[in-house]
């Protein structure tokens, strides 16, 4: 075993592609492997990445004009295929597919392993077929990106066209031959959190270096971004700046407001922490923190309207079109040619709402939407007057696999018609055996905090099943049910033995937005802990219920996610037998200076300021193993990647070097070059990446003799 003294100097692990920490990283991932190599081990690779390359698998299509544009990747792709299809073979089950760009071809023609990273295509007048797209391609896996423009009808990268240098870059369509970019082009134009300061618009033809800059904010704050609307009547550009990761401002670039002068950005005149957006001729605010206006006062997460023009002018009357009940939140809002489309949260199960602005905003019921999913619906093609009306609804729970529905709201169709079938995912595990249910913990402060189990029926309750908790418990991200494959092949599959499978449990913690902002801001900043606590509490009604008991109860979590990891390993370490933490945050003294760590303070606090690193020290893991010394130490796995541009490696090395010196040694360490945050960049990768938790976690519970260092 790798151990140091507590005085060994340890900057070199900083350097993130530093040759000796590379060799490090190398050395300590490739004993990883070697402890969790197994048949079994090898054979649950081999079903993920089957199951993620399975042709059968669902496709899901975006329209563009008369094409259906899908990425897709399988073994013989595995970078993948950017493709089109036309909607009558797509409907009919039997796409017949056009590639257009093929991402394996076009790797190893110019040196560099591409990674998908999206697609915005150019808006056409007066509904003329599209054909130039802007495309995003990243290197590594990481947030940096090139954009190129690409011509879907020549199938090539169009000769002179726009080319972006690789950056954590935004770009938007504002005209056919004119570009709205947030790109960094100096160090003038980066803010602190590593994010583009200025956009500039630049011209087909013209360098982004002197392209002029039209919208810019202050350093500290975490990025400038600007786009177009194109919706046909209502043309009109926004910029915003993100002051930090929850407080913005939009502004509306206007003519003076109407006085013909010249254009100048306008703010829209709302609370710094409001979600906001326009749709046609409307403004539509949901405010994240209790506000009064008008002569009202309106709850956190409510949503309201007003039409834009009165707004600008001056009145404040908006009209609360949504009023969260109790256990309810907003999850998303999204718009068709004339309505919207409200998904909302009830106890974390899904149920959408249709929004009729032409009906003074008045709110009905979707039908069809499935009992305890989670459900995410969208417009098709919102600016084609053929399918103006019609959506998209995507819906799974946790046995049962994922189905695309497509229907619509027009009036002439009836408001009561629920949405087609237009396909529906295999099964990839046997599910037959599992019920779900949720149950609620207690917390150390009296919050009753939900969790879903997944649980083999009529299981034991002598505290023997092996139980995993994923959960999150930040930014407002809500956890909700989902199929998925991996999960059931990687671990609800399993069998111990004597014979019985694991259970998977998903915790919504606070400090995410499963009960709307409220549920957020109770484990903002100094009050992170509660999170820590709503974890520690699950894991102990598990095991007071009798299901499992601390050597059988294991959890995993990612990103912030790895910082509830760290914090369950410090903290709790007697309630689990086992942890995942992955590409974590785990030194919140200084997790501002890492990669676009400053772009968090308003999640975490400030190490800068003395108050703010009082509490940041309590939280922070990698500190903590030496101001609250522990004596028990589960198997703990430390993942990342080397090119995470956003959390980055350098937490997780000194986690794992910390614990080298403590002497641990159930303590392990993964490290990958390429994957970026999300930590693979194909689906062999991706099965690695998620089978090397199972296994390691299914041993901590299992056969935790297996997980100690030589």
């Amino acid at each position: 075993m790798e151990t140091r003294s507590g005085t060994e100097n340890l900057e070199w692990l900083d350097e993130m592609h530093g040759e000796r920490a590379l060799a490090w990283a190398h050395r300590r991932a490739a004993a990883t492997d070697a402890a969790l190599d197994s048949p079994e081990h090898r054979r649950i690779v081999g079903q993920i990445a089957e199951a993620l390359d399975a042709p059968d698998r669902l496709v899901l299509v975006t329209k563009h004009g008369s094409r259906h544009t899908n990425f897709w990747q399988d073994q013989e792709h595995p970078r993948g295929l950017w493709r089109s299809t036309d909607w009558e073979s797509y409907a009919a089950g039997a796409p017949a597919w056009e590639t257009l760009l093929d991402l394996d071809a076009l790797s190893a023609e110019e040196g560099t392993d591409w990674v998908w990273a999206g697609s915005t295509w150019r808006p056409e007048p007066q509904g003329a077929e599209p054909t130039r797209v802007l495309v995003s391609l990243s290197p590594d896996g990481g947030d940096a990106t090139r954009i190129r423009e690409f011509d879907v009808a020549s199938k090539a990268w169009v000769p002179g066209g726009f080319d972006l240098p690789l950056g954590k870059t935004n770009a938007s369509w504002s005209g056919p031959d004119e570009l709205l970019v947030g790109a960094i082009t100096g160090e003038d134009d980066v803010t602190r959190s590593s994010y583009a300061r200025c956009v500039r618009c630049l011209a087909r033809g013209a360098s982004l270096a002197d392209a002029p800059v039209v919208f810019e904010v202050d350093a500290s704050h975490v990025a400038a971004g600007a786009g177009r609307e194109h919706t046909r009547g209502f043309e009109r550009e926004v910029a915003w700046d993100s002051v930090d990761f929850y407080d913005s401002i939009m502004y509306l670039r206007t003519d003076a407001l109407g006085s013909g002068g010249d254009p100048e950005w306008t703010k829209i005149d709302v609370p710094l922490d409001a979600r906001v957006s326009l749709f046609r001729e409307w403004l539509v605010i949901r405010p994240m923190s209790e506000w009064e206006v008008g002569g009202a006062v309106y709850a956190p997460g409510t949503l309201l309207t007003a039409p834009l023009s009165e707004w600008l002018a001056g009145e404040r009357a908006p009209r609360p079109v949504f009023v969260p009940g109790p256990g309810e939140a907003i999850s998303s809002l999204t718009f068709t040619a004339s309505k919207g489309l409200l998904t909302v949260l009830r106890d974390v199960a899904s149920r959408v709402l249709i929004l009729d602005p032409a009906d003074g905003w008045s709110v009905s019921e979707l039908p069809g939407v499935p009992e305890l999913s989670s459900v995410s619906v969208w417009p098709v093609d919102d600016e084609d007057p053929t399918c103006g009306e019609d959506y998209w609804m995507l819906s799974s729970g946790f046995l049962e696999p994922s189905t695309l529905r497509r229907g619509t709201l027009a009036a002439s169709a009836g408001a009561s018609v629920p949405a087609a079938l237009i396909a529906a995912a295999p099964e990839r595990f046997d599910a037959s055996g599992f019920e779900v249910s949720q149950r609620f913990a207690v917390s150390a402060d009296g919050t009753r905090v939900p969790y879903f189990l997944v649980v083999p029926r009529d299981a034991p309750l002598d505290g023997r099943t092996p139980v995993l908790i994923s959960a999150y418990g930040g930014f407002r991200a809500s956890l909700t049910p989902g199929y998925s494959p991996a999960v059931g092949l990687g671990w609800l599959q399993r069998t111990t033995a004597d014979g019985r499978h694991p259970a998977y449990v998903l915790a919504n913690l606070r400090g995410g937005g499963e009960y709307g902002p409220a549920w957020h801001a109770a484990a903002l900043r100094e009050k992170r802990p509660r999170a820590f606590e709503d974890l520690a509490a699950v894991a102990a009604d598990l095991q007071a219920y009798g299901l499992s008991s601390p050597s059988t109860t294991t959890m995993m979590g990612r990103s912030n996610g790895g910082l509830l990891a760290g914090n369950a390993y410090t903290r709790y370490p007697e309630l689990f037998g086992g942890i995942s933490c992955g590409v974590p945050l785990l030194d919140m003294l200084r997790y501002t200076t890492l990669s676009a760590g400053h772009s968090w303070i308003a999640e975490y606090g400030d190490p800068e300021v003395p108050e703010d690193a009082a509490f940041l020290r309590e939280m922070s893991p990698v500190h903590r193993l030496h101001d609250h010394p522990q004596t028990v130490f589960p198997p703990l796995l430390v993942w990342t990647t080397t090119s995470d541009d956003r959390v980055g490696p350098v937490q997780a090395r000194h986690m794992a070097a910390a614990l080298d010196g403590l002497g641990v040694d159930t303590a392990w360490y993964h490290e990958e070059e390429g994957g970026g945050h999300a930590g693979s960049v194909d689906h062999a990768d991706t099965a690695r990446m998620l089978a090397r938790s199972y296994s390691f976690l299914w041993l901590a519970a299992t056969a935790p003799e297996r997980l100690r260092r030589a």
